[in-house]
């Protein structure tokens, strides 16, 4: 069991290293380590706490947490969770030092279109990933698709698209 704990806190503390614009950003490498790698859970598993972790209120993160809780009990699920936290609070508290005192705008600026430019393309790359498991069928792939249009075109809220999809699941389309 203990050593079970600390190969959660060192994996989940790398992890955190490179979960640069948070864990949805890294998501199909969070679901290599604990279902492929390490067994913690299975697939339809990890699906669920995804989806328990969006439609929760506050930080993704709540996917790590609810992966060390069923590896681990409540010991897990605080050890995942400060796991996923100590790294990247650490780094960015030094990094915002950095940028607090550099003085050339040009660089600074740089760093942080840089920085932003990153986490939207982890983002973009681990939403693409995660489409490609979870779409089982054509219409799935088409909804990805249309939901990818309608954020980019419309103004309207994106609440309806997770109203089509339930209307399509409901209907068996999806």
């Amino acid at each position: 069991m203990m050593i079970g704990l600390l190969g959660l806190f060192v994996k989940l503390s790398l992890f955190s290293l490179i979960a640069f614009g948070g864990v949805n950003a890294l998501l199909p490498t969070l679901y290599d380590i604990s279902v492929n790698q390490e067994k913690w859970i299975d697939a339809d598993t990890f699906i669920h706490y995804f989806a328990i972790a969006q439609a929760a209120p506050g930080p993704n993160l709540l996917t790590v947490t609810l992966i060390g809780w069923n590896a681990f009990g409540l010991t897990g699920a605080l050890l995942a969770t400060l796991a996923v936290c100590w790294p990247s609070c650490i780094l960015i508290f030094y990094l915002q030092r950095v940028l607090t005192n550099l003085r050339h705008i040009r660089w600074k600026k740089t760093i942080e279109y840089s920085a932003g430019a990153l986490a939207v393309g982890l983002v973009l790359a681990s939403a693409w990933q995660i489409a490609e498991r979870i779409n089982g069928n054509a219409m799935a792939y088409a909804l990805t698709i249309f939901s990818i249009v309608f954020v980019l075109v419309s103004r309207k809220h994106p609440l309806y698209l997770i109203g089509l999809g339930a209307l399509l699941g409901i209907l068996g389309f999806v």
